[in-house]
């Protein structure tokens, strides 16, 4: 399918169609694609991604601190969401040693009692030896220098997770 007619697609979506297909791009919070919805007709997949992320970065700070609380600690063993389930699981940490869980679970407590939210990256491309490392350099960020890199990580994780529903349904890239 050409990219006019994946654009053509995604603007023919009526709201309830628009949520189911692109209300998990953001973890839990169906309510980025059901305001974006209503900025159409989109002139392509990248131009509805950059409208979700200005409403993120419009949004007031109360409603970006339950988006990123609403993300799962990396490494947990809790319920999440399946595409943090496919995406952790990708960075191996679905397999963590011992030794490895419990550092990362002490890192993730450590960085939720400093900031207020979980650690959060985009674990695409990562090993669970680099997340380990990546949440030891964060955790001595400021709060406004973290906040900002969390949010960067979530949009990261939006497009991957537009990236991989585009190449499912349609097979064209992004870009």
């Amino acid at each position: 399918m050409s990219a006019t007619a994946v654009t053509e697609y995604i603007n023919s979506l009526d709201l309830a169609q628009f949520a189911v297909a692109f209300g998990s791009l953001f973890e839990h919070s169906p309510w980025i694609a059901e305001q974006a919805w209503k900025k159409r007709p989109f002139t392509s997949p990248s131009h509805m991604f950059e409208e979700m992320k200005v409403i993120v970065e419009q949004s007031e700070p109360e409603a970006v601190l339950r988006l990123l609380r609403s993300h799962p600690d990396l490494g947990s063993r809790l319920a999440m969401s399946s595409d943090s389930v496919k995406e952790q699981a990708g960075a191996g940490l679905g397999s963590l040693s011992p030794e490895q869980y419990e550092e990362l679970k002490e890192l993730n407590r450590r960085y939720t009692e400093k900031f207020a939210f979980p650690f959060i990256l985009a674990v695409k491309g990562h090993t669970s030896a680099t997340i380990i490392e990546a949440a030891k350099r964060r955790i001595h960020h400021s709060e406004e220098e973290e906040r900002r890199t969390a949010v960067e990580q979530v949009f990261q994780i939006a497009g991957f997770r537009l990236e991989d529903w585009l190449n499912k349904q349609q097979g064209v890239n992004l870009s």
